[in-house]
Formats: C-alpha cells, sequence, structure tokens
C-alpha cells in the first residue's frame, strides 16, 4: 500500500478523533449531570461552546473535506501519476488538515482559513499530477 493509500486511512480518521474532542467534555458524567447523551447526540452537541463547539466544527470539515482527497488520490494513481508525487500531495494535505485543526480548536480563523485552503488545493492538484 503505497503512503497517499495511508493518507486516505488517517483523514478518514481525522473527523472521528475531532468527534472525540467534541465528546470528551461529557466523558465520565452521568447524562443528567451534563454527561453525553447518546440518546440525544446532535442537541447535546449542540449546546457546547468554546473549543468543544470549535471540534464539532471541525469534525463537520474534515468529513466535507475527504470525498475530494480520496477521489484525488484514487484518481491520480488510476491515471498512472507518479506515485511520489501523488505520496507527497497526500502528505500535504493531511499536514494542513491536522494544522487547520489545530488552528480551528485555538480559535486562530485566518491561519485556519489559510490552512483550509491549502490543504484543498493539495487534494485539487492530485487530479492534475
Amino acid at each position: 500500500m503505497s503512503v497517499a493509500n495511508y493518507c486516505i486511512l488517517v483523514a478518514c480518521v481525522l473527523p472521528i478523533v475531532c468527534a472525540g474532542l467534541a465528546k470528551s467534555k461529557g466523558f465520565g458524567k452521568r447524562r443528567r449531570e451534563g454527561g453525553y447523551d447518546n440518546n440525544n447526540p446532535r442537541e447535546w452537541m449542540a449546546r457546547l461552546s468554546g473549543w468543544q463547539a470549535r471540534a464539532n466544527a471541525a469534525q463537520a470539515n474534515s468529513f466535507e473535506a475527504l470525498p475530494l482527497f480520496i477521489a484525488g488520490v484514487l484518481a491520480a494513481q488510476q491515471l498512472g501519476a507518479e506515485q511520489a508525487r501523488v505520496d507527497m500531495l497526500a502528505l500535504s494535505f493531511i499536514t494542513f488538515r491536522l494544522i487547520y485543526i489545530g488552528l480551528y480548536l485555538a480559535d486562530q480563523a485566518p491561519l485556519r482559513s489559510l490552512a483550509w485552503a491549502a490543504g484543498f488545493f493539495s487534494a485539487g492538484a492530485l487530479f492534475f499530477v
């Protein structure tokens, strides 16, 4: 399996990590004490604030970024692009997504948008290698 294929797996795990961070406020607490409510998870998540709310938003955006990235890697490989270039672009996408998530949690909106754009262009470039 190539580095780019491993990057697909990492990209698929990132939203789950973000969801875990968002829900961490409720871990170890009973539901009636504000703990995570698995019966009404979206309602519970909608009441989050601060970095946990931003982690939930990063989760949603991470899911939104997946299709373009996965399609880009698979298209590049199917069309016979040089694997080293595909791997480099896939690694850059993952790097920018990690930076994006960190900046989202830190409430650094302008820098976060730059990281998002860099990741988007990394994923888009996969179609042209």
